[in-house]
């Protein structure tokens, strides 16, 4: 459907090995009214689709090659022939049944018998076990297959004890398998309910859940897409307030609450698992960049340890909560790429930079998934371990980047100029959503906040280059333990 496009000056350095998708992605099986009009591609109607297994190997004409993804299971997944119909024992469930096959070692641990992953590959837990207690010093992580090709493990970039307690917390804090398949299931429930009041309604689980960056204490997003015959955008409040009175008498939900902010939402938890949920309507800019995130995500072993450290280190000092002035996690996301874009050995690129059509913001968005698979593999030359990664970090917003005269942009992998424009004059924090190119940090607002967030950058950066120890930022233990309850 999408030519791969070739770059002005030939291929980008470093693009060798990066499956965007995660290892074991199969395109051609995505579940019907996962995403809209996707129900011909889950019937193998789709040519692209249906011929295009996992895996992707560029030739020097620019042409695209299956190739069979990487497992360690025999059969677990099955190489197609380019042209070839899949096998009769793929063969498409009755609509609104079907789910994604995918399995990890994790998986097989758990009985032996795969489950059902929803939409795209096992984001949740990649190859990594479960049956290790939360903070076991047990090897997990030489499980996962690589996605690099700078390392095939994550014990590659540990082995310091500063890395080595990143990975710990990163293996028992990371959104699970389980985790995910609860809120699908949850997710298809309630679609299935306000199709009732709205038949054309589509239900999209975006956000961290569904890019790869969840913790096991994460809430769930969700896109709520009505497409109708009428030519005016219907009004969300509207939309949410009738939502808010169909749900109240539904048996599974509870504490339904309507927030009017920027962007709208209505919370609401479902009852038994506590599990909480961010309903917006028509806000498809979360669905672009759930796929960006997710794109970046699998680019390198290292990115989803050092995103939840961060996340983690900015919540114990409280600057990661947008309604009380700080920093939202999709700013400290983006900050985290930004920084690895910018190293002088980066261990990112810029993927919007390099392949624009793979993220074109006016795509459609029944299109938007299938758009990271035209990128080619990413190999970075950077060999820094977890630890010194965090550590710069910190110290690049401490002391280098200059917070009164610069905008972060992973859009661009750079640092841009602030401009004189409404968007960026008199912020405190300049941080550009990659697609709407507006401020996601504008919560912050105040200069007490501001120089509460400054200040808990320096102080860290000074400690942890003192201590090299991940304790003397946030308990470790005690983080392990609060997310272990999540089970």
């Amino acid at each position: 459907m999408y030519p791969r496009i070739p770059h002005p000056s030939g291929q980008p350095s470093g693009y060798q090995s990066y499956n965007p998708w995660g290892p074991g992605y199969r395109p051609y099986q995505i579940p019907p009214g996962t995403y809209q009009n996707f129900d011909q591609v889950s019937r193998g109607n789709s040519p692209h689709f249906s011929s295009h297994p996992a895996g992707m190997k560029r030739t020097h004409n620019q042409a695209w090659h299956p190739q069979p993804p990487v497992s360690d299971h025999p059969g677990l997944y099955t190489s197609v022939p380019v042209n070839a119909r899949k096998r009769q024992h793929e063969s498409p469930v009755p609509n609104g049944s079907k789910r994604q096959r995918v399995d990890s070692p994790s998986h097989q641990q758990r009985g032996g018998r795969p489950i059902a992953i929803p939409y795209f590959h096992n984001q949740a837990v990649p190859g990594t076990s479960n049956t290790a207690s939360p903070g076991s010093s047990q090897n997990t992580h030489s499980q996962v297959p690589a996605t690099s090709g700078s390392a095939s493990t994550l014990q590659d970039y540990a082995k310091d004890k500063l890395s080595k307690q990143m990975v710990e917390l990163f293996e028992a804090c990371q959104q699970q398998a389980s985790d995910l398949t609860r809120k699908e299931t949850c997710r298809s429930r309630l679609q299935r309910d306000i199709q009732s009041v709205f038949p054309v309604a589509r239900l999209y689980l975006t956000g961290s859940s569904m890019s790869g960056l969840g913790c096991r204490s994460s809430d769930a997003d969700l896109c709520l897409v009505l497409r109708g015959s009428t030519q005016a955008s219907p009004d969300p409040i509207h939309i949410l307030t009738v939502l808010q009175t169909f749900f109240r008498p539904l048996g599974y939900l509870e504490k339904i609450q309507l927030i009017r902010a920027k962007v709208p939402i209505l919370r609401f938890r479902e009852k038994g698992s506590g599990l909480e949920f961010d309903l917006n309507v028509n806000n498809t800019v979360g669905i672009r960049n759930t796929f960006l995130l997710r794109s970046y995500a699998y680019a390198d072993l290292r990115v989803k340890p050092i995103i939840l450290a961060v996340k983690k280190w900015a919540r114990h000092h409280q600057i990661n909560d947008a309604s009380k002035g700080t920093l939202s996690s999709y700013t400290l996301v983006l900050m985290v790429l930004h920084f690895l874009q910018t190293l002088g050995e980066p261990v990112l690129p810029s993927l919007q930079k390099d392949y624009p059509e793979c993220f074109n913001p006016s795509m459609e968005i029944n299109m938007i998934p299938e758009g990271p698979r035209h990128i080619p593999p990413y190999k970075s030359q950077n060999k820094s371990s977890l630890g010194d990664l965090l550590q710069g970090f910190l110290k690049y917003y401490s002391s280098t980047f200059r917070w009164d005269i610069q905008v972060i942009s992973v859009r661009e992998g750079k640092a841009l100029p602030k401009n004189k424009s409404g968007e960026w004059r008199n912020k405190y924090i300049c941080v550009e959503e990659p697609f709407e190119r507006n401020n996601v940090a504008r919560a912050v607002h105040e200069q007490m906040k501001f120089n509460a967030i400054k200040s808990k950058f320096a102080a860290s950066s000074q400690i942890l280059a003192q201590s090299k120890d991940l304790n003397a930022l946030l308990p470790v233990r005690a983080t392990i333990s609060k997310e272990s309850s999540r089970k």
